[in-house]
């Protein structure tokens, strides 16, 4: 299997292409397929909103679902969801009926992923063709392609749910977690607000040394690093409030986001997510400490009436509804 995936780039090449597609004939006029009777579909006899298939699909169609009340597992049967894929790729009840014939005939996995493969070229967000790959790496047990193909898709849209959660899902099915920290660092050193890698970086820690203190300050410097080089990058902050949520005092007495708060206010800052941070901060403290209330109250309501008119007025009327809600909550 490990040569399925070696070619490079993902866009594949073929020696065999010809100026003009072959002549297109019907199944209706092949005479191997003269003993099926094609199964129209039936939309009722007041359809709304018809679909103006073409004569090519509904023919390609007509006889899959004629095969599949026959439950006909054949070489025919498995030509045919090609060709009805070719048409829909996101037709599920096609996948799954070549995976029935699929492992009916005990076809070869490694030319069906090469087939996928090329699928996932033209469509990479189609869940269908991700799912069906899932199956067949299970059924293979031999995951060696998979981090590779999704980097390549990946390195085309890093944003791409689906070979995110495909490679999620191979990184925890078969444990091959040692090299996915380095891959993160690269894809946030191209781009340092791709809030899909600081996601993955999270589910790594998380699936593999959980968030001990040393983790925890590990990650906190890498966030805060991270912020320093970008204050107004909102993925970092996720992150760091992510990690937080794993240290006893919350927000509040880590030396490495003390540091960070002293060194934003040396500077200045006016990120809307800082202020945004400092807020929270407060509002914690003064749930864990009524004496605070008198002092911190006032100071929050201060940092949101500035993200409310000066830092962040398109979501003023959110600031003003946060300042409302402390108030009701610590005023009295």
């Amino acid at each position: 299997m490990a040569g399925e995936d070696s070619k490079e780039p993902l866009s594949d090449s073929s020696d065999e292409c010809s100026d003009q597609e072959p002549t297109w004939i019907y199944y209706r006029d092949r005479p191997e397929w003269s003993d099926v009777v094609p199964v129209e579909l039936n939309e009722g006899p007041f359809p709304v909103v018809s679909i103006a298939y073409s004569e090519r699909f509904k023919d390609i169609f007509n006889y899959f679902r004629a095969i599949v009340l026959k439950n006909e597992i054949s070489e025919r049967a498995f030509e045919l969801t090609s060709d009805a894929l070719e048409l829909n790729p996101a037709n599920y009840t096609v996948w799954q009926y070549r995976r029935t014939v699929l492992k009916g005939l005990e076809k070869s996995i490694q030319k069906e992923l090469t087939f996928v493969r090329r699928i996932i070229e033209d469509h990479p967000k189609n869940y269908q063709v991700w799912h069906h790959r899932r199956v067949l790496v299970e059924w293979s047990g031999d995951p060696s392609s998979e981090l590779r193909l999704t980097e390549i898709v990946l390195a085309q849209d890093a944003k791409n749910y689906h070979a995110w959660q495909h490679r999620q899902w191979v990184l925890d099915t078969f444990k091959l977690f040692d090299h996915e920290l380095e891959f993160v660092e690269r894809l946030l050193e191209d781009d340092i607000r791709n809030n899909s890698a600081w996601n993955q970086r999270y589910f790594v820690v998380k699936q593999t040394s959980g968030f001990s203190e040393d983790i925890v300050s590990r990650e906190l410097t890498f966030s805060v690093n991270s912020i320093k080089k970008v204050c107004n990058n909102e993925s970092a902050w996720n992150y760091l409030r992510g990690i937080l949520a794993h240290y006893p005092s919350g927000l509040n007495g880590h030396p490495v986001v003390e540091e960070l708060c002293q060194f934003l206010d040396d500077n200045k800052s006016e990120s809307p997510y800082y202020f945004a941070f400092l807020v929270d901060r407060m509002e914690e403290l003064m749930q864990s400490d009524a004496s605070k209330r008198q002092v911190l109250l006032p100071k929050a309501d201060e940092i949101l009436q500035v993200l409310a008119t000066k830092v962040d007025p398109i979501r003023r009327e959110y600031w003003l509804f946060l300042s409302r809600y402390l108030n009701s909550q610590f005023a009295n």
